[in-house]
């Protein structure tokens, strides 16, 4: 994990504009948010997708470093006055705190659309451009309202009105899952040769770990301090928002959670291991505490 973390983060470094180019504020924003912590989850899944079927990393800078740029972009939106009026992310105050609300605007446009300069431009990306042309249509479709945005938005239809499962788990299959579904078929998709039954099962296995993943943001919310959350605990509640232990109460909820990551882990089971660090990170994504 430390190694692909590095890696992307010094892919990252590369692409964004450095802070003595014009517009130094707007270029200071996107590198604020992007190099503010995190734990580069969708990164890791571009990785260990692509080493569980023997892909180059040469190959997987390119797609890792632009699903976190769009997952920057949407912290850095989602945090502003007019969505979750959040005031911390990671501990450090969040991008329109730090600067001013028209800065944070403009510093999301910028690292949106850099993801997709990263995917169209990167000539390490060793595949055809049938293949890079998959990875933008990947991630366009995950990032926008057919996917993370059109989840955001279902999200702020949603406060103060009755959600039943099926509503909440649409909601965060959106919100949350679309971009981890992307980083596992934008890795897969960087295997020259891989069989449509290995990327189905592949994304069962993201679709799965990525509800799991926003439960277990749900219950940390619950659980959790502000300290360790880097942000502020109790947020969901503030809100009025429906959230999995609101629903379902908290025992249930974690065992839903953990019932997803079985799944998860058994579509793996025809991959060899390879895909070890795979079910690793399955189990990683409802033990972490943050």
């Amino acid at each position: 994990m430390t190694t692909y973390r590095q890696r992307v983060e010094s892919a990252l470094d590369t692409w964004l504009p450095m802070t003595t180019i014009q517009p130094i504020h707007l270029h200071e924003a996107m590198r604020y948010s992007v190099f503010n912590g995190g734990k580069r989850v969708r990164p890791l899944l571009v990785y260990l997708t692509g080493a569980a079927l023997n892909v180059n990393p040469i190959s997987l800078d390119a797609p890792a470093s632009a699903v976190e740029l769009i997952h920057a972009y949407s912290l850095v939106h989602d945090d502003l006055p007019a969505m979750d009026d959040d005031d911390l992310r990671r501990g450090k105050p969040t991008c329109h705190k730090a600067f001013d609300e028209a800065t944070a605007i403009l510093a999301g446009d910028a690292l949106q659309t850099l993801a997709f300069y990263v995917l169209s431009h990167d000539k390490n990306l060793q595949n055809s451009d049938k293949r890079r042309l998959e990875m933008i249509e990947t991630l366009a479709l995950a990032s926008g309202s057919r996917g993370m945005a059109g989840g955001q938005a279902i999200d702020m239809e949603s406060v103060g009105r009755s959600l039943n499962v099926a509503e909440l788990e649409n909601m965060h299959i959106h919100k949350t899952g679309a971009l981890i579904r992307a980083s596992v078929k934008m890795g897969a998709l960087a295997c020259n040769v891989i069989e449509v039954n290995q990327l189905e099962k592949l994304d069962h296995y993201a679709k799965c770990i990525g509800l799991a993943f926003q439960i277990q943001d749900d219950i940390l919310d619950v659980e959790s301090s502000t300290t360790v959350l880097g942000k502020a605990q109790g947020a969901d509640i503030a809100h009025n928002k429906v959230t999995y232990p609101s629903l379902l109460g908290l025992n249930q909820a974690k065992q839903m959670a953990q019932e997803l990551i079985t799944d998860a882990i058994t579509s793996l089971s025809d991959f060899d291991q390879k895909a070890d660090p795979l079910r690793w990170i399955a189990e990683y994504i409802i033990k972490r505490q943050y």
